[in-house]
């Protein structure tokens, strides 16, 4: 079975070859992959994504009746620490999704898995994401100054945002 866990309103699973059209509805947004280190994709690009994320242990869907809405980055790290890192189809965002989602995979994260810390890096213009971060309760730790390619040129600074499995509370 390839559900991790539910929520009231949304399921985290492991990707499937078969969410390549959704995944492309939001890695072909140019709005949704602007803060993103990576390029826009091309649909037929981000339907070969759909079916990497297939076989990885670090991509997770987040699926709203059956339509994947958004995408979870988990990647283990040194020392009992993971990054976090979340992507979501623009016609779904507002509703809290996000926070539903990425809330429960940090529970899911310190109570299954074992994660000792877990960190996410955002660009620093992308207030909505680290706002996020901010609700879930996790504290800026640091602004690291031109380290990402732009793509307007020249580099972008990001935040690091962390939170440890002592200061966690469900």
């Amino acid at each position: 079975m390839d559900i991790l866990f539910g929520t009231k309103r949304l399921s985290v699973r492991r990707f499937r070859s078969a969410d390549g059209d959704d995944l492309a509805e939001i890695l072909t947004d140019k709005e949704v992959t602007y803060f993103e280190p990576y390029d826009t994709f091309t649909h037929e690009a981000a339907v070969a994504e759909a079916a990497m994320f297939a076989e990885s242990s670090e991509f997770f869907s987040v699926v709203l009746d059956s339509k994947v809405i958004g995408k979870i980055y988990f990647s283990k790290r040194d020392y009992g620490t993971y990054e976090i890192g979340y992507t979501f189809n623009r016609k779904y965002q507002g509703n809290g999704y996000a926070c539903e989602s990425v809330g429960a995979f940090i529970r899911y994260a310190f109570d299954k898995i074992g994660a000792r810390r877990i960190m996410a890096e955002i660009d620093v213009r992308n207030e909505r994401s680290f706002k996020l971060c901010e609700r879930l309760g996790m504290r800026r730790e640091a602004e690291f100054k031109q380290v990402y390619p732009s793509k307007e040129g020249g580099y972008n600074d990001f935040y690091i945002y962390a939170i440890l499995k002592e200061e966690y509370s469900k």
